[in-house]
């Protein structure tokens, strides 16, 4: 919805938040969208904030349920027992704490090793606390990090002496980042930078909090609640994956074809020039976190190569995955970049400063992100920033490789071209594949595809970190993932299976695998793997369901072609069906070696 993408107008959400959200409800797709319970834990009043969070948390697909703590409570709410809370069950605790919930700052006469143990003492109350949520209730816990106070006794002192407020919560704000750097399923929401970006003396203003005990001034409270539902919809999956850019005058000044690529717009001599520099060399960073670069031009092609490749510029052409550049409409082009990437076309971002082109993009791709860009090239890399489509909350070795990863794809596709039998492309990729029980080391990642994969995902399941953790070590369940390399390089962690047993049947949770690795028959050494498993666990039977959705049709005969029988089918279109294990299992994957076994 457009009222709730960046910019959006705080004043306008506030007075149309009940027509928003009746809005959001009814438009959301019951089937595809996360049912998630979230507790707030605050130190301050909530109400607001729970309200807008929720607003924005629709608007990601994410279905909210909330338990609030009585004003001030979180302490009790986190450290005693607790059984409403405890029966809610919450998958996110958010922890609202700010300056205002700092018992003791340091006085004038104390000496550095009081204020070191004042330190530690406000911190141990913390970490009690998070340790305690986290054995509890096993779910991701988020912990506002402290903004400044709006007034400083020392003046610019007050940040460098110990004995500082600004000093005091500098070191404060280190420590809490010191316990997220070691502590998985646990998130600091940035409250330090919002309040700086917001401006702290309207953000910390008194009047709310002796008037209401706001420790947010109310009309901040949707750029608040808008930076949490960032975090909240990057744990569960629902970032985007890939830039689709226009070239003319969003990556450089100027019409390449027009203009020529020695009198473009780029390049440090010029003001102009450097902005799009700039914006280039932003956008290139995110390659470091696995988003993928892509090009939607109305150019020819050799004049969007030739533009790429000049002198000044910062992309050049090997950063992109996919080049469009010709005279077909741009929602087109998206769509066929999409389908090549085997991604959904509402993971894509699409980035370019005519409006006319923003707009046919937005009607013609639905749930494809397309940021208003202001008139000013200086303000493209703000306006993609603020609005988070790609917040990162865990970052594993495969995003780091993603790029790398695609551009093998290529490689594979053009090696496939010369193979006349299909079987002998796929011996010649020499596959080899480790599928084991859920790990420690990829615990991240698995929780990460869990929640990426939505074209090969048969249940549509979402999985927080912590619920993997806690799924692994239950003797109940068998947990696999599958990691594929061939000559190429090394694809990664790319499919996952969760089963519970109930007496002789194993029941599928969840069975997903990365579209990148799809036609590799790697789908035929997860089943033989999980086969021989299941019967080493004394399982009889595998049952498997099929809940079908707008993303994962591609799987609807899934297990029809693992060599089920379908037994049930509803008016919904969901399907379960049964494999026996008694009378053997006949393996299905020829071209696999897997865990070096073969």
């Amino acid at each position: 919805m457009r009222e709730l993408e960046y910019p959006f107008n705080s004043e306008d959400l506030y007075q149309n938040k009940k027509k928003i959200r009746k809005q959001l409800l009814a438009q959301l797709d019951e089937k595809s969208c996360l049912h998630k319970k979230i507790a707030i834990l605050g130190g301050s009043t909530t109400r607001d904030i729970k309200l807008m969070l929720e607003l924005f948390l629709l608007n990601y697909g994410i279905k909210p349920e909330f338990y609030e703590s009585e004003f001030n409570q979180y302490y009790q709410d986190a450290m005693f027992p607790n059984p409403e809370l405890e029966s809610f069950a919450p998958d996110v605790i958010f922890m609202h704490t700010t300056f205002r919930n700092i018992t003791d700052f340091p006085s004038l006469g104390d000496s550095a090793e009081a204020v070191e143990e004042l330190l530690r003492k406000e911190y141990g109350k913390y970490e009690k606390m998070w340790k305690r949520l986290a054995d509890v209730y096993h779910c991701v816990i988020i912990q506002n990090n402290f903004e400044y106070p709006y007034y400083r006794m020392m003046g610019n002192k007050d940040a460098s002496d110990i004995h500082g407020k600004v000093n005091f919560i500098t070191r404060l704000n280190l420590l809490f980042y010191e316990y997220a750097q070691k502590t998985g399923n646990f998130y600091i929401h940035d409250i330090n930078y919002l309040s700086a970006q917001y401006g702290l003396e309207q953000w910390s203003d008194p009047f709310y909090w002796h008037s209401y005990k706001y420790a947010v001034c109310v009309p901040a409270i949707p750029d608040f609640a808008f930076s949490l539902a960032k975090i909240i919809k990057s744990v569960y999956g629902k970032n985007k994956k890939a830039f689709v850019l226009d070239l003319d005058n969003t990556l450089w000044g100027g019409i390449v074809g027009d203009d020529g690529v020695e009198n473009l717009v780029l390049g440090h001599e010029t003001s102009a020039g450097q902005v799009y520099c700039a914006f280039q060399e932003y956008l290139k960073e995110y390659k470091d976190f696995g988003v993928l670069l892509n090009i939607d031009s109305k150019n020819d092609y050799e004049n969007a190569i030739a533009g790429l490749n000049h002198p000044a510029g910062v992309l050049r052409p090997d950063d992109f995955i996919n080049i469009k550049a010709n005279w077909e409409p741009k929602d087109r082009n998206l769509m066929q970049i999409a389908k090549e990437l085997n991604l959904m076309p509402d993971s894509m971002v699409f980035v370019d400063d005519n409006p006319a082109e923003r707009e046919i993009v937005r009607s013609q791709v639905p749930g494809a992100a397309v940021p208003e860009m202001p008139i000013e090239p200086a303000y493209y890399a703000k306006t993609i920033d603020r609005s988070g489509f790609f917040e990162v909350t865990n970052l594993s070795e495969d995003d780091r490789k993603r790029t790398a990863m695609y551009q093998e794809n290529a490689k594979r596709a053009q090696e496939e071209a010369a193979f006349e039998n299909y079987e002998d492309y796929l011996k010649a990729l020499h596959m080899k594949a480790e599928i084991k029980p859920f790990a420690p080391v990829y615990m991240a990642r698995i929780a990460q595809l869990t929640n990426k994969s939505n074209q090969f995902n048969l249940t549509t399941r979402r999985y927080s970190q912590a619920e993997i953790e806690t799924l692994a070590a239950d003797g109940d369940y068998i947990t696999l993932y599958g990691r594929l390399e061939d000559k190429f390089g090394d694809n990664g962690v790319i499919s996952v299976v969760i089963g519970h047993k109930e007496e002789t049947a194993l029941h599928i949770d969840l069975w997903i695998m990365s579209c990148r690795v799809l036609k590799r028959d790697m789908e035929y050494a997860m089943m033989d793997t999980l086969a021989q498993t299941a019967v080493d666990a004394g399982i009889e039977e595998i049952r498997g369901y099929y809940y079908p959705t707008a993303k994962n049709n591609m799987v609807k005969e899934f297990y029809s072609l693992q060599g089920f029988d379908k037994i049930k089918e509803d008016s919904q279109g969901n399907t379960e069906w049964s494999l026996s294990l008694t009378n053997g299992y006949q393996k299905k994957n020829h071209v696999i070696s897997v865990n070096e076994e073969n």
